[in-house]
């Protein structure tokens, strides 16, 4: 089926003649940037990264074109990575002070870029004073946790896959859906939900954007028997309902971004009503898949399916959390082999869809990583000769990178993958539509090629991906309007006689 083939068949509203592609009232590229704080700049010569060496970075993030940074657990924490907090209101002092991160908040707002912190609610740590009071029965904070009854099933296995009862200094049992050191907090104690509201509400006021959610399912579903329940999952959305009622006091207009570790579209969506958006998991996995096999696996076909329900589901503001990888996973640059043209093709994949995507640290500069995790969350790499200053020395590097990924040697390539990833992101902030649009699939005879449509107010563009490492021509029909390569990534790209040839791994913007 030609290209065209699609458009003749659009709904009407779909297929009227756009305004010419012009940048938003306010540009804004819609892109989340993921940080470790502790591996990406350290100001203060400790080998450990901080708050203040974010803020002497924003100028790097600003000139990425990010329009927000999440920042991984920055509440004190016995362990390094920070997801077992013992202090919700405080901030680990390897990272910095309150003062710090105010600063912070300051300096990144005055750049235009929103700030959201990791949110860890579902279990604290086993050496938060809660838990500790925990331990005596007699204590208020003893139902604060989730304890074993005298029918509990000790050998169940978690959601996790895991153990999910580990056994206290108390005697008794508790459920950790993680470890033992992350016991779980009950949510069914009203006192629980409220103090956690509060959290919330306590660094609104302090001027956060907004919040992940880290494991959001999980509030509820903790066995493996609960993770296709209807009812941990009404139970998890009504939480999460009361959850941001409670935050609106504050701000309005808080944003909220779910960790919903599901493969299956149809699993997000319940989540979509009480939430802005969930990380969109399943277009994480085609869209890395898409690009190994240099083939198109239905990636506009099932978006569009996934947008529908979640328009269908959401608060009338439509949101998607597209990514590539995030710190639990492997290195976008090692599951694709090291592969610098996979890995630029799904730079562009990611980029040119509708929503808010997340890039991970280190990402734009082709970074490598595999498990353990410690080592997909190596110090960012500022220089060519890994050294100087800012360099997190928390933990030495495991990978193969040479001096050509950095950010040293990257700023001076205009080819280089940093300087695409800044190309792509400028596209977002001039091309509406690839940040707003309804993106409608269109289907095209070759299994290498992808292309789908996305139309707001202000713009509509038909976006095309080359999957393949051969020059591919795509027909057009005669009545689809396409008189311009607005954008392309490098050069190459020829419309003309009805048709667009594309060179390998390119992607292309037609107006």
């Amino acid at each position: 089926m030609a290209v065209a083939a699609l458009l003749l068949s659009l709904p009407a509203y779909a297929r009227q003649d756009a305004s010419a592609a012009q940048p938003a009232a306010q540009a804004s590229s819609g892109v989340y940037y993921e940080i470790f704080v502790r591996a990406f700049y350290d100001s203060n010569g400790d080998g450990i990264g901080d708050l203040n060496g974010v803020t002497q970075k924003l100028d790097y993030l600003k000139s990425l074109g990010v329009s927000a940074i999440w920042l991984m657990p920055i509440n004190p924490s016995p362990s390094y990575h920070g997801y077992d907090i013992t202090d919700y209101e405080g901030i680990n002092p390897q990272y910095g002070t309150m003062q710090d991160f105010k600063r912070l908040l300051d300096e990144a707002h005055k750049r235009g870029i929103k700030v959201v912190m990791d949110m860890v609610i579902n279990h604290t740590s086993d050496q938060h004073p809660w838990f500790k009071a925990a331990l005596n029965p007699k204590d208020p904070h003893h139902d604060w946790y989730v304890w074993a009854k005298p029918n509990s099933d000790l050998k169940a296995i978690s959601a996790t896959g895991g153990p999910a009862w580990h056994r206290a200094p108390n005697g008794q049992y508790y459920v950790g859906v993680f470890t033992s050191a992350m016991p779980d907090l009950n949510y069914d104690n009203p006192a629980v939900r409220k103090e956690m509201i509060d959290v919330g509400k306590f660094w609104l006021r302090e001027g956060v954007d907004g919040f992940r959610l880290d494991a959001a399912q999980h509030i509820y579903d903790d066995l493996r028997s609960d993770m296709d329940s209807p009812v941990a999952l009404q139970k998890n959305v009504t939480w999460w309902t009361e959850y941001r009622h409670g935050l609106e006091a504050v701000n309005p207009h808080v944003w909220l971004v779910g960790e919903v570790a599901r493969q299956n579209p149809d699993d997000l969506t319940p989540y979509m009503g009480p939430l802005n958006t969930v990380f969109n998991f399943p277009v994480a996995t085609q869209l890395i898949n898409s690009v190994k096999q240099e083939r198109n696996l239905g990636i506009g076909k099932g978006l569009e399916y996934t947008y529908v329900a979640y328009r269908a589901h959401d608060r009338g503001e439509f949101d998607d959390a597209p990514f590539l990888s995030n710190h639990d996973q492997e290195r976008v640059m090692s599951q694709l082999d090291d592969n610098m043209a996979h890995m630029r093709l799904a730079a562009a994949l990611l980029l040119t869809l509708p929503g808010h995507p997340f890039i991970y640290y280190g990402e734009e500069l082709g970074m490598q990583g595999t498990k353990p995790d410690e080592d997909i969350r190596e110090p960012m790499r500022w220089y060519r000769n890994g050294h100087g200053a800012g360099v997190a020395q928390w933990k030495g590097w495991s990978t193969s990178d040479g001096p050509d990924i950095s950010v040293q040697a990257e700023q001076a390539d205009p080819d280089s993958l940093l300087n695409l990833y800044r190309t792509l992101i400028g596209w977002r902030e001039q091309i509406s539509a690839l940040r707003d649009g309804v993106l409608h699939n269109v289907p095209v005879d070759d299994p290498h090629v992808l292309a789908y449509m996305l139309q707001d107010t202000q713009s509509r563009v038909l976006v095309i991906h080359n999957l393949s490492r051969d020059t591919r021509t795509v027909s057009l029909a005669a009545d689809a309007h396409v008189t311009t390569v607005l954008k392309q990534s490098g050069q190459g790209a020829v419309l003309g006689a009805g048709k667009i040839s594309l060179p390998p791994y390119a992607t292309a913007i037609l107006q």
